[in-house]
């Protein structure tokens, strides 16, 4: 008798049928309450939005798997946003080498956050915000904390293109395109999820989260996969930032400050384990559409954007309460199929 091979694609769906359910739910309660969420434009700011959040939950997921936490992403999202607007309008830079180098700058950023780890095995949180602070000074000192306009129009440019634009036979514009922004977006995407299940440092963050002691013992040297998680965060994190400072047309050192508790909250809505060991970047990007979803939604709704913490906070802590129960409720779920 031949057995059933199990279906890829329903795999997937069942693996992420929680966040999608809410994700879903979230997409019905807005069309059926509010009269503008749906239309076209708003569904393009939404992806606009998602695609900085979706590079941010890309790269903490990458951080979380191996059992740490980075509170610095939104500071090296602003160190990178002034120092590509400085090198390409202040310096005279070439635009893709002035990207290149503030994108460096933030995976430079990151390999700071990972040697301090590995060599000290002091707590991410402390590590990390102690860099929060530094990077984030840095950035206002360097810009006497205003911000620098950027006159290139190919940088410029970046933020605001979108494709296909679609015309009538009247030659008038029908559809505005998706933003450009959000391919990139998707294409950082594919890689970090290459690098995660398919390549050995990709097994071996996954080994050193689910438990390090044992992946020591393997073999598996913890200040390699420290540091290359927390490069990775910061190549995302300094690819964020590129791209903030192309939609505002300038340098910011402001920008960033609430960025760590999206970006967190996407991987763990999307099923990341908060005590490492498992996640997907895919979970991740359908949290970051979740919360995309959610902050325009409360917009739309005209939610006090005080209560929009509220909201987002409290979300954080059901989730993450959500992932500390999952592993019994399972195990109660076997032995009630079994009994």
């Amino acid at each position: 008798m031949k057995t059933k091979k199990p279906n890829a694609f329903l795999n997937k769906v069942k693996q992420y049928s929680g966040a999608l359910t809410i994700l879903v739910v979230l997409l019905v309660v807005l069309a059926l309450t509010t009269k503008t969420f749906m239309r076209v434009d708003n569904i393009l700011s939404v992806l606009r939005n998602i695609s900085v959040n979706g590079l941010l939950a890309a790269g903490i997921t990458c951080v979380i798997i191996i059992g740490c936490i980075d509170l610095s992403l939104g500071s090296t999202c602003a160190a990178a946003s002034v120092i590509s607007v400085v090198l390409n309008t202040s310096m005279g830079w070439n635009v893709w080498i002035s990207i290149i180098v503030a994108i460096l700058v933030g995976g430079f950023i990151g390999s700071i956050n990972g040697i301090i780890r590995a060599k000290t095995m002091l707590p991410p949180f402390i590590i990390t915000l102690a860099m929060q602070q530094t990077i984030r000074g840095i950035a206002y000192v360097f810009t006497e904390g205003t911000p620098i306009i950027s006159t290139d129009n190919t940088f410029n440019a970046i933020g605001k293109l979108s494709w296909p634009t679609i015309y009538n036979a009247a030659g008038e514009k029908v559809f505005e395109g998706i933003p450009v922004i959000f391919f990139i977006m998707i294409v950082a995407l594919v890689i970090v999820d290459i690098i995660l299940s398919r390549t050995r440092l990709g097994r071996h963050m996954y080994a050193v989260g689910g438990n390090m002691e044992a992946a020591k013992h393997s073999g598996i040297s913890y200040t390699r996969i420290a540091v290359s998680a927390y490069v990775i965060m910061g190549i995302m994190a300094g690819l964020g930032g590129v791209i903030m400072s192309s939609r505002l047309y300038s340098g910011q050192p402001t920008i960033g400050v609430d960025f760590s508790t999206d970006a967190i909250a996407s991987a763990v809505l999307g099923g990341t384990a908060f005590g490492g060991g498992y996640g997907s970047i895919m979970g991740s990007f359908i949290g970051a559409c979740i919360i995309g979803v959610l902050n325009s939604g409360m917009s739309h709704l005209k939610i006090d954007a005080y209560w929009q913490m509220v909201v987002k906070g409290i979300l954080i802590l059901v989730a993450v309460y959500y992932d500390s129960i999952k592993d019994d409720l399972k195990i109660k779920r076997k032995k009630k199929a079994e009994g």
